[in-house]
């Protein structure tokens, strides 16, 4: 089997993205999480360039991968050793170094204003500069591809130029996204055919064309050896290969998997799931349902034919075992569910039900009957599973709401400045006995959270024994959509919550008032807490 080396640029490239922004201590957990995994280089970033990558240089963790400082070639007109852009590169200390470099020619001539031979003098001498400290030499032939459609002998020229002087891996750019597949796997076997050998080939591409993942395989099956890319796709404008795609289908697809082997093994692979979304919660994003692989609908089968199949062979709708990446498989609950469905999602839920017994008719109808009015049950997995308790006379009351109430009110502070506060007050029955809790929504820097969370407080601010289990459930997606229009307008509000327990589930609520939809969508997700978690349930 050949070896192929995966180079991950999240913390660099990965940072361009927009409203991406690492700190250095989050920065250091992603770089060992990428070490846990199994990839072959680990890019830090450009020291020099910002405080946060300076820092992280300054620090940096010791990992298997081979950490990697990201720069430019040297400046024209002056020397390697004297050009404090590089200087700030090399002093980062890591074991090896990625410059950037023109390959375009009009980019040569006209972003950077010099002559051709000029370019090949600042390639030439910055990576020699490189491999004289004793340092691992990447070269990044910016514009590749457009350039060698422009200019191919020059193109090529700069990678041959960049090779000769040491570098270990030329890396052949997609900068601007915009290369096919097929322009990949014959530009990258004609330069091959060149002179520049596939073990020394690297691929970067970018999704502008939602073409990066296919335009890395077609370089690898080129003959290139080297994939760059990051995890979840992250990068500017559209953002670079996944290699939350890339590596799995690596391990598990052919012809990949008999023909190459990685640092990522079986057992790593599995954290890939969790990985993909421990990056998103360090971005404070939330995560792409529908990503391959990792996403929380990858393997999901909503049709009732469907389940029907994948209770006798999941791989008749399944192209891998969810479990090889770390992910589960879902039947979720819609109106196009069947009883197949409905038995294998209770069955989850830890729910026995034969088939014909009289309730799953029931369940069906009832959800049937909600989604008509705005209800969405193939995303809020909770709220079907109390609906479908209740019907089986297996769901606790907990308690029982009276009434409550929201007041929303700008104020004017002793600045002179307007503020918004909301309050919420909650009437409850808990064990027999009334509580009444109030609750306002401003945070410590007396900024509102508005009225979701000023119920959200009042609620679990007082309800009696099932207080403390409630004490770390936390709000952390909010929903609303408009389900009809005009006067008679339905909001459906769904909420995603998570616990101490890892634990993330969603829940729904649906009416005219966008209010009583988040609080019946809260209620929900308190009573699956409380089922859960307490020890009457």
């Amino acid at each position: 089997m050949e070896r192929l080396y995966l180079y991950d640029t999240t913390l660099r490239d990965g940072q361009q993205t927009q409203g991406v922004q690492f700190s250095t201590d989050e920065k250091k957990v992603i770089a060992q999480a990428l070490d846990d995994l199994g990839v072959d280089y680990i890019e830090g970033g450009w020291p020099g360039a910002n405080p946060t990558d300076s820092a992280f240089f300054e620090t940096a963790p010791q990992t298997r991968a081979t950490l990697t400082a990201f720069g430019m070639t040297k400046r024209a007109g002056r020397s390697a050793e004297n050009d404090e852009v590089l200087a700030a590169v090399l002093n980062a200390g890591t074991p090896s170094v990625c410059l950037v470099g023109k390959s375009h020619d009009y980019h040569v001539t006209a972003a950077l204003g010099i002559t051709l031979e000029e370019n090949l003098d600042n390639i030439r001498a910055s990576i020699a500069h490189i491999r004289a400290q004793g340092r691992e030499a990447l070269f990044d032939a910016e514009h590749f591809f457009d350039g060698y459609k422009d200019n191919a002998d020059y193109a090529v020229s700069c990678c041959r130029t960049a090779l000769e002087a040491g570098a270990r891996w030329i890396v052949l750019c997609d900068t601007n996204g915009g290369t096919m597949p097929s322009e990949v796997s014959r530009i990258v076997a004609e330069v091959i055919a060149a002179g520049i050998p596939g073990a020394n080939l690297g691929i970067h591409t970018h999704n502008d064309t939602e073409m990066a993942v296919a335009c890395s395989l077609a370089a690898v099956e080129a003959g290139a050896r080297q994939i760059q890319g990051t995890l979840n796709g992250l990068g500017e404008r559209c953002g670079n290969a996944n290699l939350t795609t890339l590596i799995p289908t690596l391990l598990l697809k052919e012809p990949y998997k008999s023909q190459f082997e990685t640092g990522v093994k079986p057992e790593a692979l599995t954290g890939l799931t969790q990985l993909s979304r421990t990056l998103d919660d360090i971005l404070n994003r939330v995560p792409t349902k529908q990503a391959p692989y990792v996403g929380a609908s990858a393997f999901a089968h909503k049709a009732g034919l469907h389940a029907s199949a994948i209770l006798k062979d999941p791989s008749t709708y399944e192209h891998i075992d969810p479990g090889e990446v770390g992910n589960a498989r879902i039947i979720p609950m819609s109106n196009q569910a069947g009883q197949s469905n409905l038995i294998k999602r209770l069955k989850e839920a830890g729910l026995s039900v034969e088939k014909g017994n009289p309730a799953l008719a029931r369940i069906l109808d009832q959800i049937k009957e909600r989604e008509a009015q705005g209800y969405a049950y193939d995303t809020a997995q909770a709220s079907f599973e109390l609906l479908a308790r209740e019907e089986l006379n297996l769901c606790p009351s907990f308690f029982d709401i009276e009434r409550y109430k929201v007041t929303v009110e700008r104020r004017k502070g002793a600045s002179g400045q307007y503020y918004t506060q909301s309050e919420a007050v909650v009437v409850v029955y808990v064990d027999g006995e009334k509580h009444m809790s109030v609750s306002e929504s401003l945070d410590e820097d007396r900024n509102d959270r508005g009225p979701v969370n000023a119920l959200s407080r009042a609620l679990i601010k007082d309800l009696g024994r099932y207080s403390s289990v409630l004490e770390d459930m936390r709000l952390v997606d909010f929903k609303v959509r408009i389900t009809q229009g005009g006067t008679e307008a339905i909001t459906r509000v769904i909420i995603d919550s998570e616990d101490n327990h890892g634990r993330r589930w969603s829940t729904v609520g649906v009416s005219a008032n966008i209010i009583d939809a988040s609080f019946e969508a809260l209620l929900d997700a308190i009573r699956w807490k409380l089922l859960h978690d307490s020890t009457e349930a």
